[in-house]
């Protein structure tokens, strides 16, 4: 009979032929799962990021398969928590990108301060990193008494964490080391509680967040605003999302209001492109013409 079997498999196609095959139906059935367990929607995003940020997973938690990961996710309501947190993305560190914050805090925050009352959105805000710290810009600026942050998630697991507001720092002279970078000159005491590997921001800065869920697949505006941050989330959708968000995102911005993307990312090419003029040189920030 073992002969028999060694003979049969000989005769079948060449495994390496058809691991990308299976990867696609394990992938599929992934998705399928997860949206049937939980709602947890991922049909839309870019299938590239999607695949990466599962590899990310499956790596740091030493798993083989995604039909492992799949059992795991299932069984396992922490690490579907973080699985979920990890497909949200949005910057998990305060002060990421401390260029973009100080060409924020140069050239759009002066503009912003001409207003009575300032609204800004910030769609796949991750675990809430980015908004508070634009929120400690906006309170060195004067302005975070009125102001709003709306940041907005894929997921309410996601918008729970953000919530809770910890986040991780290698040491606390590198995260003053950011915020210097950032353009900020206040101690991190005026704006965070920190131990020696964590950082909570105070009240004020919370009191100025609103997390909540909202998919760009699905729903529509939420509000008018001054000022859209939407950095890194249009890549990690298929084509057809990032239409929609485009145009989600200049439905919801007033006139002369700004739109922030990430680095890498840029308004060339899409539907509003004209309707845009880019006001930093070097960086993706543009304003709302018409």
């Amino acid at each position: 009979m073992v002969e028999q079997v060694g003979a049969l498999t000989g005769a079948l196609p060449a495994l390496d032929l058809r691991r990308d095959e299976l990867a696609n139906i394990e992938l599929q059935l992934l998705i399928d799962a997860l949206l049937r367990y939980g709602g947890y929607d991922l049909r839309g995003m870019n299938q590239a990021v999607l695949r990466r940020r599962i590899a990310d997973v499956m790596r740091a938690e030493s798993i083989a398969t995604i039909s492992g990961l799949q059992d795991r996710l299932l069984h396992d309501e922490r690490m579907l928590a973080s699985f979920l947190v990890m497909m949200s993305g949005g910057a998990s560190q305060l002060f990421h990108d401390p260029p973009f914050l100080k060409a924020f805090a140069l050239h759009v925050v002066p503009l912003l301060q001409t207003y009575s009352f300032i609204r800004i959105w910030i769609p796949g805000s991750g675990i809430g990193a980015n908004a508070f710290s634009l929120a400690a810009i906006l309170d060195e600026a004067g302005i975070l008494d009125r102001s709003v942050i709306y940041a907005t998630t894929l997921n309410d697991v996601t918008a729970s964490v953000a919530k809770a507001g910890v986040y991780a720092h290698a040491s606390e002279a590198d995260l003053t080391a950011s915020m210097r970078q950032a353009g900020l000159v206040s101690p991190a005491s005026r704006f965070f509680e920190t131990t020696k590997l964590q950082a909570s921001p105070v009240d004020r800065l919370r009191q100025s967040v609103m997390f909540a869920r909202h998919s760009p697949a699905e729903d529509g505006p939420i509000n008018e605003f001054h000022a859209i941050v939407a950095r890194g989330i249009f890549p990690a959708f298929n084509g057809s999302i990032q239409y929609r968000l485009h145009r989600l995102a200049y439905d919801s911005l007033l006139h002369l209001g700004f739109l922030c993307l990430g680095q890498r990312e840029s308004l060339a090419g899409t539907v509003h492109e004209r309707a845009f003029r880019n006001v930093v040189p070097g960086q993706p920030i543009y304003r709302k013409m018409r």
